[in-house]
């Protein structure tokens, strides 16, 4: 199984299958499994690097800054006050945006067609970064960066909407240690790993999103309690995908719901980056789903993928997963419900081919699963062609309709920095975005990192500022030199404390 499963190892979706006949349209979260979604230790019950939503300044209730073509953004980002709006005249911007302050809505101006564009002309890094709370960011066009085009560094409650991102380099949309967001209406193309990436993050609905031409369309990685819905998935080398990452500090993904989406024809070519884990997806794969809990696939079409429409797999069975003991390895709960399925497994690959021949199965096949799960199920089988589902159920259930949304129309109580906590918050927020404890993602292992700077943390946060490719193996890692000294010195030395 070893080219399926290295699919399996690169991306998530996080949304579920608990209570869905009881539950109303209000957002609910499964309490009794908080000691597992919260890992990172950022729940709001208790937790100190939240404050009460009171202190909230509401979007666009200050004052508005204007930017025209030969200003910078950035100088009105610094001279905005919470609440303040910032309106981006149509033109083309080449910099960096960086964000750290809470309730700022910036937003690009569309005049007869034409609109405010960001244009990192192949050598900036990052379009728009943000570590504020209450951010918005709409109706951008974003190109020619090398990392992200909008990253979300720990700030809660964010709307990135409207936003037109073209061959931005790893990341198109990623928000990272987040609660409470909404991902829609953005068009997204030509990315080396994650069209749209919703990690380690709570209550996210992405939808009304057009993603195409990547490695990956849209992934739900250590998540929880998100919607994937309405979405046009179309020629990207894997679809939809909803995982755990080993070596992460949150350790769980689950209560997913994948719904209502056209995932068409994902068979695009991998030119993920060398050494990152999406370089290893093969081509052809609608769904993925690497052992996350809870997932709900329901109501999509699926049609044209050469390997498979849909993919399950677990730890034990994808390749470059360092077996984390935090992380339960096992896709359980699993429920496929009514789904369109066309012209699937059309030229699949031959571990998948091997599989089916221990169950005397032929034909061309639309689900695949790798591995054990626990309690799935899957209705209607007989309408699909199926390799490893013997053991799935009945469901119970035919549709999540009383699930309207997990996100929140009031915000979430934002996250705060301190003197104390900006080491970790940088660390989740920005490190964990590449760097796993164990295991590849984008760059080596925090292992690899201990290893070399153990006894020098003032070293690692000079290199953290201005990096040098010392890996073949792996892509350059850009600089963070917008992060200030203070903050980088501490990043360094909790990134040194860790032990998973």
């Amino acid at each position: 199984m070893k080219s399926l499963l290295l699919a399996l190892v690169t991306l998530a979706v996080g949304i579920g299958i608990g209570q869905y006949l009881t539950r109303d349209a209000s957002p609910v979260i499964d309490t009794s499994r908080s000691d597992k979604s919260f890992a990172g230790g950022y729940q709001a019950s208790g937790d100190q690097e939240l404050q009460s939503s009171a202190s909230i300044v509401p979007i666009g209730s200050g004052n508005t800054h204007t930017v025209k073509p030969g200003q910078l953004i950035m100088d009105a980002v610094k001279a905005a006050e919470p609440g303040d709006t910032i309106v981006v005249m149509p033109g083309r911007y080449s910099e960096t945006v960086y964000v750290d302050k809470d309730s700022i809505r910036l937003v690009g101006v569309i005049d007869k067609g034409e609109r405010a564009t960001l244009d990192g002309k192949g050598e900036l890094n990052d379009a728009i970064l943000y570590s504020g709370n209450n951010i918005v960011v709409e109706n951008f066009t974003i190109t020619k960066y090398k990392g992200n085009a909008i990253m979300g560094q720990g700030g809660n409650n964010f709307e990135i909407r409207g936003n037109i991102i073209v061959d931005t380099g790893v990341y198109g949309i990623f928000p990272q240690l987040g609660k409470n967001g909404v991902v829609e209406h953005n068009i997204i193309s030509g990315i080396e790993d994650a069209a749209i990436y919703i990690g380690m993050s709570d209550n996210i609905h992405v939808a009304h999103n057009e993603v195409f031409d990547s490695v990956a369309g849209i992934e739900i990685e250590n998540s929880r309690h998100c919607i994937v819905e309405n979405n046009y998935v179309h020629n990207n080398t894997g679809g939809i995908l909803a995982f755990i990452t080993p070596g992460l500090p949150i350790k769980t993904t689950y209560d997913v719901i994948i719904r209502n989406n056209f995932v068409v024809g994902n068979n695009h070519k991998n030119f993920g980056a060398p050494g990152s884990t999406v370089a290893g997806i093969p081509a052809g794969t609608g769904i993925l789903i690497m052992a996350a809990d809870q997932v709900v696939v329901e109501d999509n079409i699926i049609s044209d993928h050469k390997t498979a429409g849909i993919l399950i797999a677990d730890h034990y069975n994808s390749p470059n997963v360092t077996i984390d003991e935090g992380s339960d390895p096992y896709p359980d709960e699993v429920a496929i419900l009514d789904n369109i399925m066309l012209k699937n497994g059309y030229s699949t690959i031959d571990e998948v081919k091997a599989l089916m021949l221990t169950e005397l199965k032929t034909g061309n096949p639309d689900i695949v699963r790798a591995g054990k799960s626990n309690n799935s199920c899957i209705n209607n089988r007989h309408r699909y062609i199926t390799v490893g589902i013997n053991d799935f159920k009945d469901c119970e259930f035919t549709n999540t309709d009383d699930v309207v949304k997990y996100s929140f129309d009031e915000p979430v109580a934002p996250r705060i920095v301190t003197a104390e906590n900006r080491g970790k918050i940088a660390y989740l927020g920005v490190c964990t975005g590449c760097h796993a404890y164990t295991g590849t993602l984008i760059g080596p292992p925090v292992q690899q990192i201990q290893a070399l700077y153990m006894d020098n943390p003032k070293g690692l946060a000079e290199y953290i500022a201005a990096p040098i490719k010392k890996r073949p193996n792996y892509p350059e890692m850009p600089p963070q030199n917008y992060l200030d000294e203070e903050t980088r010195l501490a990043v360094a030395e909790y990134m040194l404390s860790r032990s998973n």
